[in-house]
């Protein structure tokens, strides 16, 4: 029991959550947005591949970081199982494997074959973050953009193609908030490791910047992509219901402010706690953001239906 933990810990099962929740999420609020569109198996089925085969994904693409990290985690995190030599590296990377033959099975069951390329790139892109000779996690902004990319934005446009065609401009726009989110809001992660990644080489923005002056610049990826969900909103570029979405994006940009207040309050703080409190408001912003846009759009179409008026 003791070794299974060690696995499941190796996992990080808590980061299963987002991709799981948002695949769902925007799995729904593509079917939404498609009035025409009626609710069966056949919409279903996709979004539920979909988002397990993105949770597994994530699951493998966690167990890679850590095998290509594990020096840099004998500093920063030596309890983990691979540092703390509980797991193998050879034992990991046959989980890693496992899982990413699995998520690879499951997006190829997808019916639309533009999920299973998006869900190629993906791999690509989180190895490249960890793995050589790309490594990206080596050189600041550009590891904030190997993240923002199949975390925020592939996320969103991921999910939206296990039901509908990607090739108009609504699934890109909803993706622009969340890529946008995600480039300031992934660096939160990278205070409390600046003695482990100085060591082994990686220039992330608080070690090139320094730790006030990083703040600074992560600020506007916590407010101004949930400005930008209202504008759209209230341009009529999204299908869901415009005023809630607009809402939404003011609640958003608030809970954004709090968490910039947060963060610049005792920015030394974050060097010092692995789970800063902002970190996990990011974590919730991030979720609550999934679930509240999907249920404009939801409450949108069924109002479209006839059940009730919005």
């Amino acid at each position: 029991m003791g070794k299974l933990k060690d696995y499941i810990i190796l996992a990080r099962p808590f980061t299963l959550c987002a991709p799981l929740v948002g695949f769902i999420a925007f799995g729904l609020v593509a079917w939404s947005s498609d009035i025409n569109l009626p609710f069966s198996w056949h919409v279903l089925y996709p979004i539920l591949l979909a988002a397990f085969s993105a949770s597994i994904l994530n699951a493998a693409s966690n167990i890679l970081n850590q095998i290509f990290d594990r020096e840099i985690d004998r500093i920063n995190k030596p309890a983990r199982p691979l540092p703390a030599g509980r797991i193998t590296v050879k034992s990991a990377a046959i989980l890693m494997a496992a899982l990413y033959l699995a998520s690879t099975t499951l997006a190829w069951l997808v019916p639309n074959k533009q999920y299973f390329a998006i869900f190629i790139f993906t791999i690509f892109v989180t190895y490249a973050y960890s793995g050589p000779p790309f490594r990206t996690k080596r050189f600041g902004f550009l590891a904030n953009l190997t993240m923002a990319i199949p975390r925020g934005g592939l996320l969103v446009v991921g999910a939206w193609s296990a039901v509908r065609s990607i090739n108009i401009l609504e699934p890109w726009l909803l993706s622009l908030v969340f890529f946008l989110f995600i480039l300031g809001a992934s660096t939160t992660k990278d205070f409390s490791d600046l003695a482990g990644d100085r060591a082994g080489g990686c220039r992330t923005l608080p070690i090139i910047m320094g730790v006030r002056r990083a703040v600074i610049a992560i600020i506007p990826s916590f407010i101004v992509p949930f400005v930008l969900l209202s504008v759209f909103a209230l341009l009529r570029w999204l299908s869901g219901s415009y005023w809630l979405l607009a809402i939404i994006g003011f609640i958003l940009a608030l809970w954004g402010m709090y968490i910039s207040y947060l963060l610049l309050r005792r920015p030394e703080e974050l060097c010092v706690e692995e789970n800063h409190i902002s970190w996990k408001h990011m974590y919730l912003l991030m979720l609550f953001a999934q679930v509240s846009i999907c249920t404009a759009y939801l409450l949108h179409k069924l109002a479209q239906w006839g059940y009730f008026r919005l």
